[in-house]
């Protein structure tokens, strides 16, 4: 059972410790043992929002956030326990996972409805709200290279706050993700993800929440779009990389990535919230095995965004969604990244530089190597003579 202890931070964030263990939740409620002696002063005021009546989009406009943290010495880590030396944005001498919001926010902290007949030329606030979720106390890693026990724990965190983001007021989607790699942009090194609760819902997620509510119509309430994909794969078998009893892995049909992998619960839930804790015991697992296949393609780690596709806070398109998670890499061989530019950039039409068969056959055997504790059994779709790197999670 996951532990929750919330405090506030000295210019008014809210903090949440998450633990598994009594000893370490008992330190986190003493308030003088996670007190903010920062002295921060008041948040400024929230961004702003602007609509773009060309693509019907909604853009934040966050010009604070180019002064935010970048790449700072580990001595110096904003997300590492606080010491004397280094009081952190986490005031406690040690912690399992922390969830706080963002010092330079995206979104919020401000919440409200935007506009509902918006044109060109109107500008709102960025109602919103984003959090940090820091997955270990210990600098270096990701979420492939936790201890499971620790991958559980994060996963009930992101649980607990998917639920209470989408009961504030004009949420209308909650984005869970990791950002991994400095090829990915990433500003700090230390494990965690993120958490975004927008106030609309992003055009990708928009897209498949229109498609998976026009197939869910056509069949008039009995089949979901992700579900029928999930049969499809599982029986066809040569895009699947993981089958469990609650949860399997593939590589999508038309993967638009040069490494892409959907992670699907057998069950249709709306969200991680929904999860039973049998089926989050199994996440950790797969979710796992998942990481380090993709880690044990290359001689090094292999840079990803890992995105949970949750289902929109919308009484129309609910129904339909289907929880996953899509987890994507740019890199297309060892040395190689796919950049986008003209075609995925500025007409949104992706060209695959690999095949999701040849992926998909890489995959189970970077598993199988793995398995065996040994190297150099998988083969990557572009690089035939490339080695396989042991997890080390």
């Amino acid at each position: 059972m996951t532990l929750i202890t919330p405090t506030l931070l000295s210019d008014g964030r809210e903090l949440i410790y998450f633990d598994a263990d009594e000893a370490s939740a008992a330190r986190h409620r003493d308030p003088e043992a996670v007190r903010d002696a920062r002295g921060l002063p008041p948040r400024g005021p929230a961004g702003t929002a602007r609509y773009d009546a060309l693509s019907g989009e909604w853009i934040a406009v966050a010009a604070h956030r180019q002064s935010r943290t970048h790449l700072p010495p580990a001595d110096q880590c904003p997300l590492c326990p606080t010491t004397p030396a280094n009081l952190s944005e986490v005031p406690a001498s040690d912690y399992e996972v922390v969830v706080f919001e963002n010092r330079f926010s995206s979104f919020g902290p401000d919440l409200g409805e935007l506009p509902s007949a918006p044109e060109w030329g109107t500008t709102t606030t960025a109602f919103g709200r984003c959090e940090v979720v820091a997955f270990d106390s210990a600098h270096e890693g990701s979420f492939g290279s936790l201890p499971p026990e620790r991958a559980r724990t994060v996963i009930d965190a992101w649980a607990h706050r998917t639920e209470a983001l989408s009961a504030m007021p004009g949420i209308k989607q909650v984005f869970c993700f990791e950002n991994r790699g400095a090829d990915i942009g990433v500003t700090l090194l230390h494990p965690h993800g993120q958490i975004y609760a927008y106030p609309f819902i992003p055009p990708r997620a928009a897209t498949l929440a229109a498609r998976a509510h026009e197939f869910f119509e056509a069949s008039g309430g009995t089949r979901t779009l992700m579900g029928h994909a999930l049969a499809a794969e599982r029986s066809a078998g040569d895009r699947m990389v993981i089958e469990g009893e609650h949860f399997s892995a593939f590589v999508p049909f038309a993967a638009r990535w040069p490494l892409e992998v959907h992670l699907v619960p057998h069950r249709q839930v709306p969200d991680i919230a929904a999860l039973t804790g049998e089926e989050r015991d199994e996440l950790t697992t797969v979710y796992l095995d998942l990481l380090g296949r993709f880690d044990a393609l290359y001689p090094t780690p292999t840079p990803y965004i890992a995105a949970w596709q949750q289902a929109p806070l919308d009484d129309v398109l609910r129904p339909a969604s289907y929880l996953h998670l899509q987890v994507t890499s740019p890199r297309r061989a060892a040395d190689k990244l796919k950049f986008l530019a003209g075609s995925e950039a500025a007409m949104g039409a992706f060209i695959n530089d690999t095949t999701p068969e040849k992926v998909a056959e890489a995959l189970r055997a970077a598993g199988t190597a793995r398995t065996a504790g040994t190297s150099g059994a998988a083969t990557t779709p572009d690089a035939p003579s490339a080695t396989t790197r042991k997890d080390q999670a």
